[in-house]
């Protein structure tokens, strides 16, 4: 399966991965590493360092989306507002002949699963999706996992900056 990289609260991640340790913070370096810090000053204007090659006002340059591509629909890319997934913690859609579900968690952390002829309908926000049926599923990194030991495996996905996804994709599908 994909190994995906997963935005989330640092209470989160703690609290799925008990087991991780932070070697340090001094890197030998003059920088403030607290969290939230490196960026801030970046995040806090919409402006961008640098020029790119398309102006859209769909949405602001660094709303971040969920960005989506697969091998099965290359000429395909589907960038999700992530404030949306907020409000749809549970979205299905497809791309191509690949079915996805998103699944959004409270702290507003993505994963994207294959639901083959599953349909989720509820989300707990936490670890436990269920589907239409009433079977409970686990929710893991590479897979969903059912009280029976069905799984349904992640897929590829990345979160981005609207800029730089349509800049690379400018032909991409937006939600919001």
């Amino acid at each position: 399966p994909p190994e995906d990289d997963v935005t989330t609260a640092w209470g989160e991640w703690r609290r799925r991965h008990p087991e991780t340790r932070v070697l340090s913070l001094d890197t030998g370096h003059r920088r403030d590493y607290g969290e939230g810090v490196a960026y801030r000053d970046y995040f806090a204007s919409d402006a961008l360092m640098f020029s790119t090659p398309f102006q859209d006002k769909r949405l602001k340059n660094k709303r971040e989306v969920l960005a989506l591509r697969f091998f099965a629909a290359p000429d395909e890319q589907l960038a999700i507002d992530t404030e949306y997934l907020k409000l749809h913690p549970v979205f299905h859609h497809q791309i191509g002949q690949q079915k996805f579900v998103v699944l959004t968690d409270k702290t507003g952390a993505n994963r994207v699963y294959d639901p083959g002829q599953i349909t989720l309908v509820s989300y707990d926000g936490i670890d436990t999706v269920v589907d239409a049926e009433g079977t409970a599923w686990r929710i893991g990194e590479a897979a969903l996992t059912s009280e029976q030991g069905q799984s349904l495996p992640s897929l590829p996905y990345h979160r981005a900056f609207w800029f730089g996804w349509l800049a690379a994709y400018p032909e991409t599908r937006l939600i919001k």
